[in-house]
């Protein structure tokens, strides 16, 4: 039997790093969407106050396997 995957797109922010963002993207997601498979990070970028970055923001697809059941 075939899998259908959908993605959509995120976007998420952490003051920590890029890392946290997505993993902070993850967690979000799946208060709504089961069997997450992968995240893709499509862009990166940073805020900046004071010559430093404050945060830390990513733009992403997350894809989950739809009609399974856990």
């Amino acid at each position: 039997m075939s899998r259908v995957v959908k993605v959509i797109e995120v976007l998420a922010q952490s003051e920590k790093s890029w890392e946290d963002a997505a993993a902070s993207a993850i967690k979000a997601a799946s208060k709504s969407v089961d069997n997450i498979k992968s995240i893709y990070i499509v862009d990166m970028s940073a805020e900046v106050k004071n010559d430093k970055i404050v945060n830390y923001r990513i733009n992403a697809k997350i894809s989950f396997v739809i009609g399974k059941k856990k």
